[in-house]
């Protein structure tokens, strides 16, 4: 009788937004998956979310041939259910969620919290960091600070979702908040549901390849 040939989980690609790419990478290593591969989209497509259903569906197409299974990392992020409906035709998976802070929270804690105060600007790891050069120079408001009420005079409160236990983003966080002039509250959520998500994607964690 012959032996079976040995299984090894399909070769699979990520398509993720750039603002998720470090916590991705973290979730392969902790995992040693070595038949996961990651490419990203620009994270500045945020703020043109238009841009973001022909590009997932530009990067899925060419990578089809190398990959047997290809998974979309990207919330519906303004494209209203297009991204959805065009990630139905090729056959491809999204995590769920409306938006990156869901993933991170988890849909079970993001959405109370969510209700609890609908004025809530919301900061990830990656939008601490990145906080000065996206909304601060991003949307002007360093050269015109008289901007502020028309974009923010509807919020109250800053809600920092951590991915990390980091002093120095949680001093960047309250920082944004004071500029914004909003209350500032912490919560940790580590890699939640973003975890969970990819986990669940790749539940042989010790059919790893060699």
């Amino acid at each position: 009788m012959a032996e079976p040939k040995p299984q090894h989980p399909p070769k699979t690609l990520l398509i993720a937004c750039g603002a998720l790419a470090r916590e991705i990478l973290m979730v392969i290593e902790v995992n040693n998956w070595k038949h996961v591969e990651v490419t990203c989209l620009p994270a500045s497509f945020h703020n043109y979310p238009e841009r973001i259903t022909d590009a997932m569906r530009d990067k899925i197409r060419e990578n089809r041939p190398d990959f047997e299974q290809i998974i979309a990392l990207f919330a519906d992020c303004g494209t209203g259910g297009m991204l959805d409906r065009m990630l139905e035709e090729e056959g491809v998976v999204r995590i769920p969620g409306a938006h990156c802070y869901e993933f991170y929270a988890t849909s079970e804690k993001f959405h109370p919290m969510a209700e609890q105060e609908l004025g809530t600007f919301y900061l990830t790891d990656y939008l601490a960091r990145q906080f000065d050069v996206l909304i601060m120079e991003g949307m002007g408001l360093n050269k015109h600070p008289e901007l502020m009420p028309m974009y923010f005079g509807n919020y109250k409160r800053l809600v920092y979702l951590a991915q990390t236990d980091d002093a120095a983003l949680q001093e960047k966080a309250k920082a944004a908040a004071e500029k914004l002039g909003l209350t500032y509250e912490y919560v940790f959520t580590g890699l939640g549901g973003l975890r969970g998500f990819l986990e669940g994607q790749n539940p042989d964690n010790d059919m790893q390849e060699q």
